[in-house]
């Protein structure tokens, strides 16, 4: 198989058989928090990818020509905090200068991208798997194509949900959870499709 085969493969597997919300469970908060309106879902999802990409990116050389040489290699969980950090400070500026009512409708989940373990998971992952810098950038891409996808699916059966008669007993947070179980059972059944 051609690298190019490979990396394909690999942003299929990543978006879709090993989703990062659906199979890993990360970033799951800002997947409950953000997914009930279509735009806001959208934008956080266009943000948390940016940023995954970015990091991506911006770590690797990071980690293997400064952390690995200089023996310091167990700092990178730090490192990798302080550059996503950054990242999401440039992205969150952005937006406030761009669209602010946008700004305000992700409120405390903007600043959390810093911590959603989606974006730690993807870099840290790169590194724990001893991936090269072309399938370090096929898992930021596939995770993050997964997380838009996920993010914009879910928002959109949430809003058709809000117009449904559903139960009182699971109105809210209940329907949103179950909603988000049988998502992750429908991807399940995409596993065994990429050997």
């Amino acid at each position: 198989m051609s690298y190019l085969a490979a990396f394909v493969l690999a942003i299929i597997s990543y978006s879709l058989i090993n989703n990062v919300v659906l199979s890993r469970f990360y970033g799951i908060c800002s997947f409950i928090g953000v997914g009930n309106k279509i735009k806001s879902a959208a934008s956080m999802g266009i943000a948390v990818s940016f940023v995954i990409i970015m990091a991506s990116l911006i770590c690797y050389p990071i980690y293997h020509f400064i952390l690995v040489p200089a023996g310091v290699a167990f700092l990178d969980t730090i490192t990798f905090i302080l550059v996503i950090a950054s990242l999401v400070q440039v992205v969150g500026l952005f937006i406030k200068k761009f669209s602010p009512s946008l700004y305000r409708a992700l409120g405390i989940y903007l600043p959390l991208i810093t911590t959603n373990c989606a974006v730690l998971g993807v870099v840290s992952e790169n590194t724990m798997s001893n991936l090269d810098f072309g399938m370090s950038m096929a898992n930021a891409i596939g995770t993050s194509i997964g997380f838009l996808g996920v993010i914009i699916v879910y928002a959109c059966i949430r809003e058709r949900l809000e117009s449904s008669n559903v139960p009182n007993a699971f109105k809210g947070v209940p329907i949103a959870l179950i909603t988000a179980a049988i998502m992750a059972m429908a991807f399940l059944g995409l596993s065994g499709m990429v050997g």
